[in-house]
């Protein structure tokens, strides 16, 4: 009897450890996960358009900031923002009380100036019209000179004079010669001294004209003008304040001629190139265009990129309204691709999870991806057309291999 209850005992002790060892070798069974929690994607082969996407605004193209010209006090403010301007309308309204004395002091300048060289050019023109009087005067002078020494020569030889009245009239006629020559270089010097004399004048009554023309300048210009056709944006100051030169007072801006600066990730950038072609989503339609400019710099992590827009502007499309802009970089000609997974970069060996057919299962398979755009990437090795992966972040089952959909 003892020796069947031992028995018995051995059989039921043996089959606890097969049962045991039996447990320990198998598998840990796998999470289940509701199918309708996830994303999946199918792996195709066949175009695969690569694209970066980023962030923007649209800005005008033609951007006027009005600085001020000199110190001065904001009066009025006659078109606030918004308001739709001509070249001549008057933005604001400064006043300066010591630049319009000034003003007023160069004109006076400025036709005391002009009085003084008109006065000039009448007392020098009178000494040269004098000059010249007095050379024809010795001209004449000499000229009868002359023509008394030729008689008395004359005379001379008919022994009908003495020989010293002959060379009386030749000494008078040799001296007004020389008067004569004199005279006539007076005349030349006396007229390059008045040239040069009201050249002189002339240069300080351009003087006085400009520093008056400069101030009539500052003067008009505290009455702010927009200086081009388009929408007034920006007007950064208030009432009562006082500017100094250089402060920008008014923003003005083309509306109808607007670009989008679109910001893409660095790590993007690197195969954006001009030309490429943009879609450009103000989300009441979207404008094509072309990449016209990039930034050299970076600027918290993005690189800001120059997009000329090329079809009409939608609707509501303005200055600083955001937009979406998505770049092509290039096309890829039968290629194996599938859906962007939340995990996965470009160039890199991740593992998904891939829908095993037949069945409620998915299995964790590496796979190593390619060149990546906004919602596709390349696959390179690991996957096959066909197979079906989830996309969605799979983080929370790193420790599974396997999972089960239910």
């Amino acid at each position: 009897m003892k020796r069947k209850r031992a028995a018995y005992w051995g059989a039921a002790v043996a089959g606890v450890l097969l049962a045991t060892l039996g447990l320990s070798r198998l598998k840990p069974a796998a999470p289940s996960v509701e199918r309708s929690t996830v994303w999946t994607g199918t792996v195709k082969r066949g175009l695969m358009v690569r694209q970066v996407r980023g962030l923007g605004t649209l800005v005008p193209e033609e951007i006027r900031w009005i600085p001020a010209l000199t110190e001065a006090r904001v009066e009025r403010i006659v078109v606030f923002p918004g308001t739709t301007v001509a070249a001549d309308t008057v933005i604001l309204e400064l006043s300066n009380p010591e630049l319009e004395l000034q003003a007023r002091e160069a004109e006076s300048e400025l036709r005391a100036a002009e009085a003084e060289y008109t006065e000039l050019r009448v007392r020098l023109e009178s000494q040269r019209l004098d000059q010249e009087a007095t050379a024809a005067r010795v001209q004449a002078e000499y000229q009868q000179a002359k023509m008394r020494y030729t008689a008395d020569e004359q005379l001379a030889k008919e022994g009908l004079i003495a020989a010293v009245n002959l060379q009386i009239s030749q000494v008078a006629a040799e001296e007004l010669a020389k008067r004569d020559q004199l005279e006539q270089q007076r005349l030349a010097i006396a007229g390059e001294s008045v040239d040069a004399q009201l050249a002189a004048h002339r240069a300080r009554v351009e003087q006085s004209r400009a520093l008056a023309r400069l101030r009539r300048s500052q003067v008009e210009a505290l009455n702010l003008r927009a200086g081009i056709e388009g929408v007034l944006q920006q007007v950064p100051v208030e009432v009562g304040q006082r500017v100094t030169p250089g402060t920008n007072l008014a923003r003005v801006a083309r509306p109808d001629r607007l670009k989008a600066e679109v910001r893409i990730a660095e790590t993007q950038a690197k195969d954006v190139q001009l030309g490429q072609s943009v879609s450009v989503d103000t989300r009441n339609g979207v404008i094509p265009g072309k990449v016209a400019r990039i930034d050299p710099a970076v600027e918290n992590g993005t690189v800001t990129v120059d997009v000329a827009l090329e079809g009409p502007l939608p609707k509501g499309a303005r200055p600083d309204l955001t937009v979406d802009g998505t770049i092509e970089l290039e096309r890829l000609e039968d290629v194996l691709y599938v859906g962007r997974p939340a995990q996965g970069q470009g160039d890199s060996v991740v593992g998904l999870f891939r829908l095993v057919p037949g069945t409620d299962e998915a299995v964790r398979t590496r796979v190593a991806l390619g060149r990546a755009s906004v919602s596709t990437i390349e696959v390179l090795d690991g996957l096959a057309e066909g197979d079906e992966v989830i996309l969605s972040d799979t983080s929370s089952w790193d420790a599974h291999d396997r999972i089960r959909l239910d």
